[in-house]
């Protein structure tokens, strides 16, 4: 058995939504399921080319991050792409659990929405989670909401080897009408579609561009003395206010230059380098421009990490300890 998970959120560390997916994982992967995660703020250039995933899988789960109203514009274009490209033969045995979990409100709607969705795809639906969260600490600490989450994972699992019925919807009798206006394409043809409409034609332009400009700075910085392997390296460094008893490792995924950046701290030792790094206990993701306005003192890692800008995975205590070992000088 197969099951895909598609988280919808923003990846954020405090995010319970992540928790509630991991337990969902965890019972899976025990029940001998092979479980693929895909995460959507990762893949947000090739969103249109995810329901080709659907082939091998059995079962796949939709998870949801209310933040303020609404299942998010990712997951949104996750089921559009359903829609105009999925292979609808495929998803009409495909069962869907639905997992939305809010910090503020929403939660019930939010549930809904994907239901009807997933509904109007043809698809057929699993007993799903909604949930609110004021805390999340306390919400992950609670042994009878785990015991609940966890049920909920066995019962996907019973779905889909029972292979359920359920009684007709009006959403099928709809969908029918819907797609009557549609062109009819076969699933080879959808899939072709999908690469096509994912491969912006500017956004390469302009990837190629960036590209040209970045070997010729290189060259530049070559020339004097400055090879860019070195960048922020000093400014860590140079920064480093030593704390006692700390020996951590935090890699900054350097979006826009395809670089990690990892800052390996052993107590009173710093070491920087660019290489790639899978062990490190935060992962912090970010553009080139919002780490070198860090590393300039125009604001903190905090403030990154709060509007947004930068998302990390990882102990959060950890993450906080950033801004007193790097206390960055206003340049």
């Amino acid at each position: 058995m197969k099951v895909n998970i598609y988280y919808g959120g923003r990846g954020l560390i405090e995010d319970p939504t992540l928790y509630v997916v991991g337990k969902i994982e965890e019972v899976l992967e025990e029940l001998r399921v092979d479980v693929t995660r895909y995460n959507l703020f990762d893949m947000k250039n090739n969103i249109t080319t995810l329901p080709q995933s659907f082939k091998e899988a059995d079962g796949i789960v939709l998870a949801a991050s209310v933040e303020w109203r609404g299942i998010g514009g990712l997951l949104h274009e996750f089921l559009d792409a359903c829609w105009l490209y999925g292979d609808k033969e495929k998803i009409s045995r495909l069962y869907m659990m639905p997992v939305v979990v809010a910090t503020t409100y929403g939660e019930k709607e939010a549930l809904l929405d994907l239901k009807c969705a997933w509904e109007l795809l043809g698809g057929l639906l699993c007993s799903g989670i909604a949930t609110y969260v004021e805390d999340s600490v306390d919400f992950e600490m609670n042994r009878e909401y785990r015991d609940i989450i966890e049920k909920k994972a066995e019962n996907i699992y019973r779905t889909i080897s029972q292979k359920k019925k359920a009684l007709p919807s009006s959403n099928f009798a709809l969908k029918q009408n819907l797609i009557k206006d549609l062109i009819n394409l076969t699933p080879q043809e959808s899939e072709q579609l999908s690469k096509y409409v994912s491969d912006d034609i500017y956004v390469k332009k302009q990837k190629e561009d960036i590209e040209q400009l970045t070997n010729m700075f290189k060259g530049m910085l070559t020339k004097q003395g400055n090879s860019v392997e070195y960048d922020f390296v000093n400014d860590f460094k140079n920064s480093f206010v030593p704390q006692d008893d700390v020996e951590v490792t935090y890699a900054f995924l350097i979006d826009d230059r395809d670089r990690t950046l990892v800052v390996d701290i052993n107590n009173a030792e710093v070491d920087c380098k660019y290489e790639s790094c899978d062990n490190a206990d935060v992962f912090a993701r970010l553009n080139y421009e919002v780490l070198n306005n860090i590393v300039r003192g125009r604001f903190t890692f905090q403030r990154a990490f709060m509007t947004g800008e930068m998302t990390a995975k990882g102990n959060f205590n950890t993450l906080r300890l950033l801004d007193q070992m790097f206390p960055f000088a206003e340049k």
